[in-house]
């Protein structure tokens, strides 16, 4: 597994807020969708409400 590093924004109730994270995945494409799950799991965000602007390999 490999670490990357998620950069985009989510929808709150102020706007949009950017956010960072660093996810462990195979590639590029699971880290995408883990970034998904943990913002739903967490936040409470919809897939609809997050906007991923760049997966870069760390």
């Amino acid at each position: 597994m490999s670490a990357f590093t998620v950069r985009g924004k989510f929808q709150s109730r102020d706007g949009w807020q950017e956010f960072e994270t660093s996810i462990e995945a195979d590639n590029e494409d699971v880290a995408e969708e883990r970034t998904y799950t943990n913002f739903g799991s967490y936040h409470g965000v919809k897939r609809t409400q997050l906007e991923i602007e760049e997966v870069e390999a760390q």
